[in-house]
């Protein structure tokens, strides 16, 4: 999450009445319901683990034990099986 400096986005009547609450402080804002991005769905986080998911799951289909996995990707054999058996 990005910092702003509130005097670079918001009148100055806002800020003098927000610092009646809060000195020196961060206040967390968060987005309308309607604009309000998943986890990963910005960075592209979420598409880049759903690849590699799917990919240590075709590798145990072939038959790559989990061990072999794990250490490929360096997960623990319990991230491995979480991976593997979702629903």
């Amino acid at each position: 999450m990005k910092y702003i400096n509130a005097t670079t986005i918001l009148p100055d009547a806002l800020v003098e009445e927000l610092q009646k609450y809060v000195q020196a402080g961060y206040i967390y804002i968060p987005a309308k319901d309607e604009q309000h991005k998943s986890w990963g769905e910005l960075s592209g986080y979420r598409k880049e683990l759903n690849k590699r998911n799917i990919a240590i799951i075709e590798k145990y289909q072939k038959g790559v034990s989990i061990e072999e996995i794990g250490d490929e990707y360096g997960l623990s054999i319990y991230a491995i099986r979480k991976i593997i058996y979702q629903k």
